[in-house]
């Protein structure tokens, strides 16, 4: 049983060793408890940065998570403070995101939906019998427990959940992440349980044709699709959908929470527990194509927040318009500050995955005098980034790390497969492959960039997703291909653009970094 600990040192009882990942208050670390050798994900708080709101936030979350114990949801097994730090200690988790493993897969249908959707149900089932609402549910918090085939999908992030009495209906502050959001949540209705259906309703939406129920670019419009349920089933990839499938949906996604379907009722609907007869096997392989791209699309919101945190971090403010909305966020209705952006001191994934709105609209600010001088059009400088981007991997390609340097900061973070899960930071970990494989390779190499998406963050700041298709031959001289989904970061100093971050997804690429 997870207990609070306030006199024992976090060290005397467990080993910590490398950083998984970085977050505004805090850092993940693998750790091991000496006594029996167990691995687990130690979550390091620095209470010192923390306001009082957010200390009760860091309590309340530590609450829940010690009453949740089930094989879907990650687990908190440790929770000790001390001077100035608080440790919660977690089960580690080495799958990642379930989204990008279905993208991975040779195949994928919608019975393999169905058990997604099942592992995901009996999560929610399980803290709604606790009287738990999550109200966060959305891919980036689906992980799953390693990279064995058949991993368990583990419910993870519990920084927005809340206790509630019963099936009892109240308002808990504006809270969650704008494409999940209910219309009760929206309309500052009364709510409980039922939204964390809703999101589970357009996360299998998400899972069935690998893109969401309501989107726009603009927040108001997106708000006001969700308000009405303005969804439908187009042709042609939602006629291979069998009705049963369709038939849940729907009552996951009814407007009114009393009406809608529960994590119980929901684990009995004939599509999800009698998968076997019911759901179809045909290959959905339009679905995987379409899911790369919305997985593509949340990583470069991901990394736009990354470049908002950095500048909050430098100046000691984060920039804030109306056209800033944060992916994940609570709004303080109780106490009067309405709109105010919070932060959980338990965020604390790769910068690449930190969040921002999936319809984040930045809006840029004013040029001071030194900018204007190379101010340009938004056209323009995203035609900049897509060729900077293009002059980068050619480097690459090419072998040059002098001009490699040129194009990247010299404090370049990446989180990318070969650094196996960790956040590399500076130019040593991508020279070795330079001296040692890139610029030995004599073998004919081209690279494609496809479905560019670029977003500007002010004047001196972007963030490109895209997919990289490049083609080499191989040791025995035949030709092959790989592909990845990438982001970068950049930021203009002195009129030069520099790339400060990478991501990249999927298996370590060859013969390329």
């Amino acid at each position: 049983m997870a207990t609070i600990v306030t006199s024992t040192r976090f060290t005397d009882e467990y080993q910590l060793y490398e950083e998984l990942g970085k977050g505004a208050f805090s850092v993940v670390r693998r750790c091991v408890k000496k006594s029996t050798g167990q691995e687990y994900a130690a979550k390091i708080i620095n209470t010192k940065k923390l306001s009082a709101r957010d200390h009760q936030k860091l309590e309340r979350e530590a609450r829940i998570c010690r009453l949740l114990k089930h094989p879907n949801i990650v687990r908190l097994h440790d929770s000790i403070s001390e001077e100035g730090f608080h440790y919660l200690v977690f089960d580690l988790v080495t799958g990642g995101e379930l989204f990008e493993d279905i993208v991975a897969r040779e195949y994928y249908s919608e019975a393999d939906a169905s058990q997604c959707i099942n592992q995901i149900l009996e999560s929610v089932n399980h803290i709604h019998q606790h009287d738990i609402v999550h109200r966060d549910l959305k891919p980036e918090n689906l992980l799953l427990a390693s990279k064995m085939k058949g991993a368990a999908v583990k419910l993870a992030d519990f920084g927005l959940a809340i206790e509630v009495q019963g099936d009892q209906q109240a308002w808990f502050g504006f809270a969650g992440t704008p494409g999940y959001l209910s219309p009760e949540v929206l309309r500052k209705d009364p709510y409980g349980k039922p939204v964390d259906i809703w999101a589970c309703g357009v996360i299998l939406y998400i899972l069935l044709v690998g893109y969401p129920p309501f989107w726009d670019e603009d927040q108001h419009k997106l708000y006001q699709q969700i308000k009405a349920g303005a969804y439908d089933f187009p042709s042609p990839e939602w006629d291979t959908v069998t009705p049963e499938a369709k038939n849940l949906i729907n009552q996951m996604l009814t407007i009114n929470p009393a009406k809608r379907i529960t994590a119980e009722q929901a684990l009995k609907h004939p599509w999800v527990c009698q998968r076997s007869t019911v759901a179809s096997m045909m290959h959905r392989q339009e679905t995987v194509e379409c899911l790369r791209k919305f997985n593509a699309r949340r990583k470069l919101k991901g990394a736009i927040l990354t470049t908002m945190l950095v500048s909050r971090n430098f100046s000691g403010e984060f920039p804030h318009s109306p056209g800033i909305s944060c992916n994940t966020n609570e709004e303080e209705d109780m106490k009067g500050r309405k709109g105010t952006q919070i932060f959980s001191p338990l965020l604390c994934m790769p910068p690449a995955l930190w969040r921002c709105s999936s319809q984040c609209s930045c809006q840029k600010s004013n040029p001071s005098p030194v900018r204007s001088q190379y101010r340009n059009t938004p056209k323009t400088r995203k035609q900049e980034i897509i060729k900077i981007t293009e002059q980068l991997i050619e480097a690459v390609n090419n072998g040059d790390f002098e001009a490699y340097t040129r194009i990247c900061d010299p404090g370049l973070t990446s989180f990318e497969p070969e650094a196996l899960g960790n956040l590399v930071e500076g130019m040593d970990f991508h020279k070795f492959y330079f001296e040692h494989l890139l610029s030995k390779n004599n073998k004919p190499v081209h690279t494609t960039i496809l479905n560019p998406h670029v977003h500007l963050i002010g004047e001196d700041a972007a963030c490109i997703a895209y997919i990289r298709l490049t083609q080499y031959i191989d040791g025995q001289g035949r030709p092959r291909s790989c592909q990845s989904e990438e982001t970068r970061v950049w930021h203009r100093r002195d009129a030069k653009w520099l790339n400060v971050h990478f991501h990249c997804s999927g298996a370590p690429a060859a013969p390329l970094q």
